[in-house]
């Protein structure tokens, strides 16, 4: 059987995300300076993905 065209993967298309998940959004607090060893993973910050 076929895959139907809009379940396979687009190689060619690559958006950029608007969420982060958590390890991408401690990495980038790090990275910024905003996050300090010991400090929780909940209820971290928003931020916006680095362009």
């Amino acid at each position: 059987m076929s895959q139907h065209a809009s379940l396979k993967g687009t190689s060619k298309i690559t958006s950029r995300r608007n969420v982060l998940k958590r390890f991408e959004r401690v990495n980038l607090l790090q990275k910024r300076g905003e996050w300090k060893a010991g400090d929780r993973g909940l209820g971290l910050k928003k931020t916006k993905p680095e362009a």
